[in-house]
C-alpha cells in the first residue's frame, strides 16, 4: 500500500485508523464515567476503545474475533492481569453487529461508542459518484453527537443528516442493525436508549 496514507482507502471501507478509534476510547469512557462506574473499568473501556479494530489488520471478515485475540496477547505480553485483558478480549469479541452483542457493562459501553462514530469524516472515497450507500450515509451525516444523561439515565445519538445527500430512510437500511444493537447496549447498562435525527426523535 506504498504511496497512501489511508489504507481504508485503497480496501474501500470506512475509516478505522486513529481518528475513529480516538473517539470510541474516548466515548467509550465517558459514558462509563458518567455513570459513576470505577475508575479502573473506565480505564478498560478506553483501552478496549483503542484496541477494538485491530482485527482489521488480519481481515475485516471476523475482524472482532481475530481482533480480541491479538489485544489479548499484546495484554498479556504487557502484563495485565488476567481477568483484565479477558475483559477487554470479550468486549471487543461481542463488538460487531453480525456476531456479537452486549454481554459485559465495558463490552455495552463499547458498543455505544463505536457505533455512534457516523460522520462524513469517516468516508475514505472521495469521488463522490461512486459512492455507495454507506458512502453516501456517512457523508450526509454532517454532525454527530453522543450525549449521557445519568440524571434521566439515557444516551442520546443526535445526528444531522443532509437530506439532498440521501434520505433519512437510507440511514436506517444500513445501520437498522447497529441501531437495535445501541438499544441492547443501553439496556444493558440498564440505561434508555434515544436515535434523534434532523431534531426529530425517533426511538
Amino acid at each position: 500500500m506504498k504511496g497512501h496514507k489511508n489504507n481504508w482507502i485503497v480496501f474501500g471501507y470506512t475509516e478505522h485508523s486513529y481518528r475513529h478509534i480516538s473517539i470510541v476510547s474516548q466515548r467509550a469512557g465517558e459514558i462509563l464515567e458518567s455513570l459513576g462506574y470505577p475508575e479502573r473499568m473506565i480505564e478498560l473501556a478506553k483501552i478496549a476503545g483503542y484496541l477494538h479494530d485491530i482485527g482489521n489488520c488480519v481481515n475485516r471478515t471476523d475482524h472482532a474475533h481475530s481482533g480480541a485475540i491479538l489485544a489479548y496477547n499484546i495484554l498479556k505480553e504487557m502484563g495485565m492481569p488476567v481477568k483484565e485483558r479477558t475483559e477487554i478480549m470479550m468486549a471487543i469479541g461481542n463488538h460487531d453487529e453480525q456476531t456479537g452483542t452486549a454481554i459485559s457493562d465495558i463490552s455495552a459501553a463499547l458498543i455505544l461508542a463505536d457505533k455512534s462514530d457516523v460522520h462524513r469524516d469517516r468516508v475514505s472515497n472521495t469521488n463522490l459518484s461512486t459512492f455507495n450507500i454507506h458512502d453516501r450515509v456517512n457523508y450526509a451525516v454532517t454532525d454527530a453527537k453522543l450525549k449521557i444523561d445519568s440524571i434521566d439515565r439515557k444516551v442520546t445519538l443526535n445526528l444531522t443528516i443532509d437530506t439532498k445527500i440521501c434520505p433519512v430512510l437510507d440511514y436506517f437500511e444500513i445501520f437498522m442493525d447497529r441501531t437495535m444493537m445501541n438499544k441492547y447496549a443501553a439496556k444493558y447498562l440498564k440505561i434508555w436508549f434515544e436515535l434523534v435525527i434532523n431534531d426529530t426523535k425517533l426511538l
